[in-house]
Protein backbone atom coordinates (compact mmCIF):
# COMPACT_ATOMS: atom_id res chain seq x y z
CA UNK A 1 0.00 0.00 0.00
CA UNK A 2 1.25 3.29 -1.23
CA UNK A 3 1.94 6.74 1.51
CA UNK A 4 0.22 9.68 0.93
CA UNK A 5 0.20 12.98 2.13
CA UNK A 6 -2.72 15.06 1.59
CA UNK A 7 -1.67 19.14 0.57
CA UNK A 8 -4.16 21.43 2.00
CA UNK A 9 -6.06 20.57 5.33
CA UNK A 10 -9.51 21.35 3.43
CA UNK A 11 -12.92 19.87 3.78
CA UNK A 12 -11.89 18.08 0.60
CA UNK A 13 -8.99 16.34 2.80
CA UNK A 14 -11.14 15.18 5.22
CA UNK A 15 -13.68 13.97 2.66
CA UNK A 16 -10.26 12.39 0.69
CA UNK A 17 -9.31 10.71 3.68
CA UNK A 18 -12.32 8.73 4.69
CA UNK A 19 -12.29 7.55 1.16
CA UNK A 20 -9.00 6.30 1.41
CA UNK A 21 -9.94 4.66 4.84
CA UNK A 22 -12.91 2.90 2.82
CA UNK A 23 -11.08 2.02 -0.08
CA UNK A 24 -7.49 0.63 1.37
CA UNK A 25 -5.79 2.18 -1.65
CA UNK A 26 -3.38 3.93 0.09
CA UNK A 27 -2.14 4.96 3.78
CA UNK A 28 -2.15 9.03 4.63
CA UNK A 29 0.73 9.52 6.86
CA UNK A 30 0.10 13.14 6.80
CA UNK A 31 -1.54 16.36 5.71
CA UNK A 32 0.52 19.88 4.60
CA UNK A 33 -0.80 23.20 4.93
CA UNK A 34 0.99 26.52 5.21
CA UNK A 35 -1.25 27.80 7.99
CA UNK A 36 1.32 27.41 10.89
CA UNK A 37 -1.66 27.19 13.25
CA UNK A 38 -2.66 23.88 11.83
CA UNK A 39 0.96 22.47 12.47
CA UNK A 40 1.31 19.73 14.90
CA UNK A 41 -2.50 19.47 15.22
CA UNK A 42 -4.39 16.45 13.62
CA UNK A 43 -7.07 16.35 11.34
CA UNK A 44 -9.32 13.49 11.63
CA UNK A 45 -6.52 11.35 13.14
CA UNK A 46 -3.74 12.51 10.97
CA UNK A 47 -0.98 14.75 12.05
CA UNK A 48 -0.17 17.92 10.44
CA UNK A 49 3.15 18.03 9.44
CA UNK A 50 3.95 21.63 8.92
CA UNK A 51 3.84 23.65 5.37
CA UNK A 52 3.72 22.88 2.05
CA UNK A 53 7.78 23.42 1.11
CA UNK A 54 7.73 19.98 3.36
CA UNK A 55 6.70 17.89 0.17
CA UNK A 56 9.99 18.23 -1.79
CA UNK A 57 11.57 16.86 1.55
CA UNK A 58 9.52 13.95 1.93
CA UNK A 59 9.36 10.22 -0.03
CA UNK A 60 5.34 9.99 -0.20
CA UNK A 61 3.02 10.33 -3.13
CA UNK A 62 0.92 13.60 -3.12
CA UNK A 63 -2.79 14.27 -3.59
CA UNK A 64 -3.93 17.62 -3.91
CA UNK A 65 -6.73 18.37 -1.75
CA UNK A 66 -7.77 22.18 -2.56
CA UNK A 67 -11.05 22.69 -3.71
CA UNK A 68 -10.67 25.26 -6.15
CA UNK A 69 -9.32 24.18 -9.58
CA UNK A 70 -6.76 26.99 -9.80
CA UNK A 71 -5.88 26.57 -6.08
CA UNK A 72 -4.33 23.03 -7.22
CA UNK A 73 -2.96 24.23 -10.57
CA UNK A 74 -1.08 26.60 -8.26
CA UNK A 75 0.85 24.32 -5.85
CA UNK A 76 1.52 22.45 -8.80
CA UNK A 77 3.46 25.33 -10.46
CA UNK A 78 5.19 26.09 -6.89
CA UNK A 79 6.18 22.78 -6.02
CA UNK A 80 7.76 21.90 -9.51
CA UNK A 81 7.85 17.90 -8.70
CA UNK A 82 7.65 15.46 -11.22
CA UNK A 83 4.40 13.95 -12.38
CA UNK A 84 5.68 10.54 -10.96
CA UNK A 85 5.06 12.23 -7.27
CA UNK A 86 1.67 12.70 -7.40
CA UNK A 87 -1.11 9.85 -6.06
CA UNK A 88 -4.34 9.21 -7.95
CA UNK A 89 -7.86 7.59 -5.66
CA UNK A 90 -10.80 6.56 -6.55
CA UNK A 91 -13.31 5.50 -4.13
CA UNK A 92 -14.27 1.96 -4.93
CA UNK A 93 -17.85 2.82 -4.23
CA UNK A 94 -17.30 5.01 -7.86
CA UNK A 95 -18.23 3.31 -11.10
CA UNK A 96 -15.88 3.38 -13.75
CA UNK A 97 -16.47 1.79 -17.33
CA UNK A 98 -13.22 0.08 -19.15
CA UNK A 99 -12.32 2.70 -21.43
CA UNK A 100 -12.63 5.85 -18.61
CA UNK A 101 -8.86 7.42 -18.49
CA UNK A 102 -8.22 8.83 -14.97
CA UNK A 103 -5.66 11.69 -14.86
CA UNK A 104 -2.64 11.57 -12.56
CA UNK A 105 -3.48 13.37 -9.33
CA UNK A 106 -7.37 12.73 -9.48
CA UNK A 107 -9.69 12.45 -6.90
CA UNK A 108 -13.20 10.86 -7.68
CA UNK A 109 -15.10 10.26 -4.54
CA UNK A 110 -18.08 7.40 -3.86
CA UNK A 111 -21.19 7.19 -6.06
CA UNK A 112 -19.86 8.49 -8.96
CA UNK A 113 -20.67 7.13 -12.30
CA UNK A 114 -18.66 7.21 -15.99
CA UNK A 115 -19.94 5.40 -18.20
CA UNK A 116 -18.05 4.68 -21.67
CA UNK A 117 -15.37 6.42 -23.66
CA UNK A 118 -14.23 9.08 -21.19
CA UNK A 119 -11.77 11.09 -20.52
CA UNK A 120 -10.62 12.70 -17.77
CA UNK A 121 -7.87 14.81 -17.07
CA UNK A 122 -4.77 15.72 -14.16
CA UNK A 123 -5.89 16.57 -10.66
CA UNK A 124 -9.55 17.13 -11.38
CA UNK A 125 -11.88 16.35 -8.17
CA UNK A 126 -15.32 14.70 -8.67
CA UNK A 127 -17.62 14.99 -5.69
CA UNK A 128 -20.26 12.28 -4.85
CA UNK A 129 -22.37 11.11 -6.82
CA UNK A 130 -21.27 12.84 -10.12
CA UNK A 131 -22.61 11.39 -13.27
CA UNK A 132 -20.51 11.37 -16.91
CA UNK A 133 -22.09 9.60 -19.90
CA UNK A 134 -20.33 8.70 -22.67
CA UNK A 135 -17.49 10.70 -24.39
CA UNK A 136 -17.43 13.58 -21.80
CA UNK A 137 -13.91 15.81 -21.79
CA UNK A 138 -13.01 16.91 -18.49
CA UNK A 139 -9.60 18.99 -18.60
CA UNK A 140 -7.14 19.33 -15.48
CA UNK A 141 -7.87 21.09 -12.86
CA UNK A 142 -11.72 20.76 -13.66
CA UNK A 143 -14.09 20.45 -10.10
CA UNK A 144 -17.72 19.14 -10.50
CA UNK A 145 -19.45 19.37 -6.83
CA UNK A 146 -21.97 16.40 -5.86
CA UNK A 147 -24.71 15.46 -8.00
CA UNK A 148 -23.03 17.28 -11.11
CA UNK A 149 -24.41 15.24 -14.29
CA UNK A 150 -23.10 15.38 -17.69
CA UNK A 151 -25.24 14.18 -20.57
CA UNK A 152 -22.58 13.08 -23.54
CA UNK A 153 -20.09 14.39 -25.21
CA UNK A 154 -19.33 17.41 -22.89
CA UNK A 155 -16.46 19.12 -22.83
CA UNK A 156 -15.39 20.81 -19.29
CA UNK A 157 -12.53 23.70 -19.62
CA UNK A 158 -9.58 23.72 -17.76
CA UNK A 159 -10.10 24.83 -14.00
CA UNK A 160 -13.99 25.25 -14.26
CA UNK A 161 -16.36 24.47 -11.34
CA UNK A 162 -19.52 22.96 -11.68
CA UNK A 163 -21.84 23.58 -8.99
CA UNK A 164 -24.03 20.49 -6.64
CA UNK A 165 -26.46 19.14 -8.56
CA UNK A 166 -25.84 20.89 -11.77
CA UNK A 167 -26.47 19.10 -15.33
CA UNK A 168 -25.60 19.97 -18.73
CA UNK A 169 -26.42 19.13 -22.02
CA UNK A 170 -25.14 17.04 -24.27
CA UNK A 171 -22.47 18.59 -26.94
CA UNK A 172 -21.77 21.60 -24.96
CA UNK A 173 -18.75 23.33 -24.06
CA UNK A 174 -17.73 25.13 -20.43
CA UNK A 175 -14.73 27.20 -21.26
CA UNK A 176 -11.90 27.14 -18.86
CA UNK A 177 -12.19 29.55 -15.53
CA UNK A 178 -16.11 29.17 -15.49
CA UNK A 179 -18.63 28.61 -12.51
CA UNK A 180 -22.10 26.90 -13.19
CA UNK A 181 -23.91 27.56 -10.10
CA UNK A 182 -25.72 25.06 -7.64
CA UNK A 183 -28.78 23.45 -9.21
CA UNK A 184 -28.04 25.45 -12.51
CA UNK A 185 -29.53 23.63 -15.55
CA UNK A 186 -26.75 24.45 -19.08
CA UNK A 187 -28.28 24.68 -22.21
CA UNK A 188 -25.89 26.34 -24.40
CA UNK A 189 -21.85 26.91 -24.36
CA UNK A 190 -20.81 28.31 -21.40
CA UNK A 191 -17.79 31.18 -22.27
CA UNK A 192 -14.84 31.01 -20.82
CA UNK A 193 -14.27 32.96 -17.14
CA UNK A 194 -18.21 33.31 -16.94
CA UNK A 195 -19.77 32.46 -14.02
CA UNK A 196 -23.58 31.06 -14.88
CA UNK A 197 -26.66 30.17 -12.80
CA UNK A 198 -30.40 29.11 -12.63
CA UNK A 199 -32.61 26.81 -15.22
CA UNK A 200 -31.64 27.86 -17.58
CA UNK A 201 -28.66 29.30 -16.86
CA UNK A 202 -27.35 32.76 -17.99
CA UNK A 203 -24.71 35.16 -17.00
CA UNK A 204 -25.46 36.23 -13.64
CA UNK A 205 -25.14 40.41 -14.76
CA UNK A 206 -28.07 39.01 -17.23
CA UNK A 207 -30.53 38.92 -14.21
CA UNK A 208 -33.29 41.26 -14.05
CA UNK A 209 -36.35 42.12 -11.67
CA UNK A 210 -39.20 40.01 -12.16
CA UNK A 211 -37.46 37.05 -13.29
CA UNK A 212 -34.75 37.06 -10.13
CA UNK A 213 -33.49 39.90 -8.11
CA UNK A 214 -30.23 41.03 -8.72
CA UNK A 215 -29.33 40.53 -5.31
CA UNK A 216 -30.59 36.59 -5.21
CA UNK A 217 -28.23 35.99 -8.14
CA UNK A 218 -25.11 37.29 -6.42
CA UNK A 219 -26.15 35.12 -3.50
CA UNK A 220 -26.60 32.11 -5.66
CA UNK A 221 -23.26 32.95 -7.13
CA UNK A 222 -21.31 33.32 -3.73
CA UNK A 223 -22.60 30.45 -2.25
CA UNK A 224 -21.25 28.74 -5.51
CA UNK A 225 -17.49 30.12 -5.27
CA UNK A 226 -17.74 29.14 -1.41
CA UNK A 227 -18.12 25.68 -2.23
CA UNK A 228 -15.81 25.84 -4.71
CA UNK A 229 -12.93 27.07 -2.30
CA UNK A 230 -14.01 24.93 1.16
Amino acid sequence: MAQVLLLAASGLARETLESIRGTGDHEVTGILDDNISLHGTKVNGVPVLGGLELAAERTEQLLICAGKGSSRAAIIRRLGLDNERYATHVSAHAVLGSNVHVGTGSIILAGTVATSDIRIGHHVVLMPRVVLTHDDVLSDYSTLAAGAALAGSVHVGREAYLGTNSTVRENLNIGPGSVLGMAAALISDLPAGQTWAGNPARELNTFRSGSQPVQDSHTLSNASLKEATR
